[in-house]
């Protein structure tokens, strides 16, 4: 039996309880309280700042395009078809309100989601969608003048005006972020092999994380270089709180946990108490979209579900659907501007034919014809053979920067891929969707190994994760990646996302070739 004095009374058990006695005013006579609970250190506030700052700018953003989109669809509702003002402001002030509630709760300016970019739009998205419920009930209900139009045109104006606001805020985050700005100090600590992986990772562009040290689990001070960018050893994993405080890191990245210390992740995160202000924990499954990830606690024990990818169902059938959309959008100016042009100068270009057919291979292995404007000699098929030694590709692409059967219109409409538009007639007649993996050809599907083959459970696309990421540049085994990654991985949000990059690649080209 034993007995802890705490003051002004006495515990008894049968062993002394495995925390601090319990200070009394009396025990602390010359320190206050306060001491007990940890202070919030400079690291965390400086992060805060920033935090909120952009967060109020996003807000001032949101603010002033709503209002904006519902002042001006009143003002129109009032000078045009003479409704009552006092109706129409009243239902322009209750759309500003709901509109702009509705971006708050759905956090839409979450820390969290900054430069995300599609996790962001699409809770922009969410919550215009939550607030034209809203806005269409009250008209349904009470027939209030004035709703219609804000319906119809100020809620689809400013949806469209919100997202150009969050992507060139995102720009600018990027570009904060070059230089270090708006960005969590981060220290990874774990095996050396998991912090390589995951310092690779985080010095992607934008990733928001300026690594400032490493934390191996060996006791070796050797610096950990990646791509020519050396990673200094700042400790060991024992003592990565202390050195956080030390050099003021906002973020602690744990890459492995030790197998032989259970409770590393709970008594890390005390230790971490006022000193960085997040605790990541790396569970390295690779190339798996955010959506498809979720946590479920079961009795204090995090369990990560990762859904498994389905492909077919109402997922795809809506996306069959847009396809046809789309293509249909595309098509009809295509045929009556675009393509009699292009085909003129082909033609005067060196008198061959307009179009390009190939057989390509698309979902299930299944073989179809794609279409594409020539930009080749007639022969070019005939002279692959003595160019293949010659090839710049990695693995089963053939790729040749300066490729002798281009011809000279060829070559500007392969820069702008406009040879590819035929394709959206690829995509109305079902063989191919707008976005997918790059349609390979038979020699190619031959040569293919294991997990490549995944690349054809989906239709093949016009543009791709490929497309935007590098075109001809990537490697054969960075291209799959993509590819795989994406068949995996899709969703409608990430195929708008890509469209509007490939609009971007189409006017400054890279990779093309």
């Amino acid at each position: 039996m034993t007995a802890i004095d705490a003051g002004a009374r006495t515990v008894t058990g049968l062993d002394a309880p495995a925390f601090p006695p319990i200070l009394t005013p009396r025990a602390t006579a010359t320190k206050p309280l306060t001491t007990l609970v940890p202070r919030t250190e400079p690291a965390i506030e400086r992060r805060r700042l920033w935090e909120h700052r952009y967060a109020r700018r996003l807000q001032a953003t949101d603010a002033v395009v709503v209002i904006s989109a519902t002042a001006l669809t009143a003002l129109i509702d009032t000078s045009v078809w003479s409704t009552g003002a006092f109706a129409v402001g009243r239902v322009a002030v209750l759309t500003t309100v709901v509109w702009l509630l509705c971006l708050a709760l759905v956090q839409s300016r979450a820390a969290s989601i900054s430069g995300s970019g599609a996790t962001e739009y699409k809770r922009v998205i969410h919550a215009t969608g939550f607030a034209f419920g809203v806005i269409a009930m009250i008209f349904v209900l009470f027939q209030w003048q004035g709703v219609r139009l804000q319906l119809i045109a100020a809620l689809p104006a400013g949806l469209f005006a919100l997202l150009v606001g969050r992507w060139l805020w995102r720009k600018w985050l990027l570009g904060q972020r070059r230089y270090g700005h708006y960005a969590s100090r981060a220290i990874v600590t774990g095996s050396r092999d998991d912090i390589e992986y995951v310092l690779r990772t985080l010095d992607e562009r934008g990733s928001g994380y300026v690594t400032i040290g490493a934390a191996p689990s060996d006791q070796s001070d050797e610096p950990i270089v990646i791509d020519g960018r050396v990673h200094d050893v700042v400790g060991t994993m024992s003592s990565v709180a202390m050195h956080a405080r030390t050099l003021e890191a906002d973020t602690i990245i744990v890459a492995t946990r030790p197998e032989d210390d259970p409770d590393f992740i709970k008594r890390l995160s005390w230790e971490l108490e006022g000193t960085a202000s997040e605790l990541i924990i790396s569970s390295r499954v690779a190339d798996v979209a955010g959506p498809r990830i979720s946590l479920r606690p079961v009795d204090g024990l995090p369990l990560i579900h990762v859904k498994i990818p389905e492909f077919e169902g109402g997922k795809h059938a809506l996306k069959r659907a847009v396809d046809v959309a789309f293509s249909s959008l595309v098509m009809i100016p295509f045929s009556l501007i675009v393509m009699p042009v292009i085909a003129l100068l082909i033609k005067l270009d060196d008198g061959g034919p307009v179009f390009f057919r190939q057989t390509r291979i698309g979902r299930d292995g299944q073989e179809f014809g794609i279409l594409k404007f020539r930009t080749m000699r007639a022969d070019a098929e005939e002279r692959l053979a003595e160019l293949e030694a010659q090839s710049d590709g990695n693995g089963v692409l053939f790729k040749m920067k300066n490729d002798p059967r281009i011809t000279r219109i060829g070559a500007i409409l392969r820069k702008y891929s406009i040879d590819e538009l035929p394709q959206f007639w690829n995509v109305l007649i079902g063989d191919m969707s707008v976005v997918g993996p790059r349609p390979p050809l038979p020699k190619e599907v031959r040569e293919y190994e294991g997990k490549v083959y995944r690349r054809l459970f989906i239709k093949p696309g016009i543009t791709g994760l490929w497309q935007v990421s590098g075109r001809s540049d990537l490697s054969w085994e960075e291209s799959v990646r993509l590819d795989l990654r994406y068949v995996e991985n899709w969703s409608i949000t990430s195929d708008l996302m890509i469209m509007w990059r490939t609009a971007k690649v189409m006017i400054a080209p890279t990779g093309a070739y």
